[in-house]
């Protein structure tokens, strides 16, 4: 019950900022995870099994509210499900604790990036995204590998084109729910989903946090938040980089 309540609590957090900021619920729960000691994969794989909850209602309140554009939702999801399926099959092959601090460098330098984005400022909206496909395809594979970061590479990259902020994030959260769960279905079929306590603590503090995320985001600078999170990756990142070379 113990473990389970921490999870609970690293869902409640992870959901809160990806309610806030749209962004970085794999992320924060990957970079928890990792510094408590859980393998990479089997981090990822818990990960993505509890977004596939969150991100199915987040991606149909989006749907329902208009703020999805059909064309870019599929150019986005199916070459992020294939991408999403082939990290999840490669990590799945690795070693944990060799993998770790490679991770860890990953989620640290999208921490970076989660700062940048805060700082700079966005271009003009433009109605055109330009090379989707390749987008996609890349966010789902690293989303897999690295337990998280389609939000910071996708939405980041769209909204940094100047695709419209409410097409861009509605587009990209339904399309979120087709690569998480393929990458939950490829890591069932490779390593399994075995850990239920993490998973269902994820969820439920997630469910948990929905509604005072959304008051969170009307409430909440966006600005600071993201500064915030990508302050706390980092250092959760650099403490895991630490232990696995010393």
């Amino acid at each position: 019950m113990d473990e389970v309540l921490l999870y609970v609590a690293i869902g409640f957090v992870a959901q809160m900022i990806d309610g806030a900021i749209g962004m970085a619920y794999g992320v924060t729960a990957t970079s928890v995870l990792l510094s408590t000691g859980v393998p990479p994969a089997t981090a990822s794989a818990c990960v993505h099994a509890a977004e596939t909850f969150t991100t199915g209602a987040s991606g149909l309140a989006h749907w329902k509210l208009g703020n999805v554009d059909r064309k870019l939702l599929w150019r986005l999801a199916v070459p992020g499900a294939i991408g999403g399926a082939i990290g999840a099959y490669a990590l799945s092959g690795f070693e944990g604790e060799t993998l770790k601090p490679y991770i860890a460098i990953y989620l640290l330098l999208l921490g970076i990036v989660i700062i940048w984005k805060a700082l700079v400022r966005r271009p003009l909206e433009s109605p055109q995204p330009r090379s989707v496909a390749p987008l996609g395809f890349f966010g789902g594979l690293l989303d897999a590998i690295g337990g998280g970061g389609w939000g910071p590479i996708v939405t980041s990259s769209l909204l940094g084109q100047g695709t419209t902020p409410r097409y861009a994030i509605g587009s990209v959260n339904l399309a979120e729910f087709f690569v998480t769960l393929t990458i939950s279905i490829t890591f069932f079929f490779t390593i399994g989903l075995g850990l239920w306590p993490i998973i269902t603590g994820l969820i439920i503090g997630g469910v948990i946090a929905a509604p005072f995320a959304a008051l969170a985001a009307k409430h909440v600078p966006a600005k600071a938040l993201m500064l915030v999170v990508g302050c706390v990756v980092i250092g959760l990142s650099l403490n895991t980089i630490i232990k696995a070379f010393t």
